[in-house]
C-alpha cells in the first residue's frame, strides 16, 4: 500500500524532530546484556523527558515493556500511580533490582551505571536546552503521542523492533501511544559505519553485512532483512513492515 501524501509530510517532520534531538538514539554506543527480567516504562511519547530515557534505551542496545500513559488515558497511568506513588512520567521499573525511578536525569544515569556500567555519556547529560530542543520537537509533530484515544485493548503485548530516533518508527510509537497499546520494544539501533542510511540504500555499496555478534545480527538471521519498524501482533499474528502499513492496521484494528 503506497503512503499518502500526508504521511510523507509525517515522515518529514518526524525527521526534523530527530534533527533537534540530534539524532540521539540512533546508535548503539555500548552494548549491555539484556537483563532477565524486562525493564517496565511507563511513559509518553510526545514527551521529551521520556524521549530522553528512550534514547538511553537505544544507545544501551536495551530492550523494555513500554506502557503508555497518554494525557486522559486510564489504562496505565493509574498503574503507575500505584508502583510510583504519583502520575509522573517517566517511571522505570527495574524488576531485576527491585528498583522504581522518576525523574529522566535518575533514569538515565541508572540505565548507564547499572547496565553500561559507565558514568552517564556527556551527549546523554539532560542539560537546560535539551528539554526546550525535545519540546520543540513534539511542537513540530503536532502534539502526537500525548493524548490518548479508545482502543481495544490486546491480551498478549505487541512487539516493536524499533531505534528511537528513526523517523518512521516514531510515527509507530505515537500511535501505540494514543491508543494505550502496550509493547515490548526491541532497541536495534546502529552499531557501525555501513548500517547508517536507510535499509534500502545502506551508505556502502553491496550485500549488507551487521556487525558480527550484535544484535542486528540476531534480526537479519531470525526476519532475513534488518529494516525498522518491524511489528508483530501476537495476539493475530500479524507481522507487518513500513510505518504506512502498520499504522493502518493499528488503527482498523485497535482504534474505536
Amino acid at each position: 500500500m503506497p503512503a499518502s501524501p500526508m504521511h510523507q509530510v509525517d515522515v518529514i517532520r518526524s525527521t526534523l524532530a530527530s534533527t533537534l534531538s540530534a539524532w540521539r538514539g540512533t546508535r548503539v554506543v555500548n552494548a549491555a546484556t539484556q537483563p532477565r527480567k524486562r525493564l517496565r516504562l511507563y511513559d509518553m511519547e510526545g514527551s521529551p523527558y521520556c524521549r530522553g530515557v528512550r534514547e538511553v534505551l537505544t544507545a544501551l542496545g536495551l530492550d523494555a515493556e513500554i506502557y503508555p500513559c497518554p494525557q486522559g488515558g486510564k489504562r496505565y497511568r493509574p498503574v503507575a500511580q500505584r508502583l510510583g506513588g504519583k502520575r509522573q512520567f517517566p517511571l522505570l521499573v527495574d524488576p531485576n533490582t527491585a528498583t522504581t525511578l522518576y525523574e529522566s536525569a535518575d533514569i538515565i544515569d541508572y540505565l548507564f551505571l547499572t547496565y553500561g556500567q559507565q558514568q552517564t555519556l556527556d551527549a546523554y547529560r539532560p542539560g537546560k536546552l535539551r528539554p526546550v530542543l525535545g519540546g520543540l520537537g513534539s511542537v513540530v509533530r503536532g502534539l502526537r503521542g500525548t493524548k490518548a484515544r479508545p482502543a481495544a485493548r490486546p491480551k498478549k503485548l505487541l512487539e516493536l523492533w524499533s531505534f528511537e530516533s528513526s523517523p518512521y518508527s516514531r510515527l509507530v510509537r505515537e500511535r501505540l501511544t494514543e491508543l494505550e497499546l502496550a509493547y515490548v520494544l526491541h532497541n536495534i539501533g546502529k552499531e557501525q559505519w555501513a548500517d547508517m542510511g536507510p535499509a534500502v540504500l545502506r551508505v556502502r555499496p553491496g550485500p549488507y553485512k551487521p556487525r558480527p555478534g550484535g544484535r542486528r545480527e540476531k534480526v537479519l538471521a531470525q526476519f532475513g532483512r534488518v529494516q525498522v519498524p518491524y511489528l508483530e501482533d501476537p495476539n493475530t499474528g500479524t507481522k507487518l513492515y513500513e510505518s504506512a502499513a502498520i499504522i493502518d492496521y493499528l488503527e482498523r484494528h485497535y482504534a474505536k
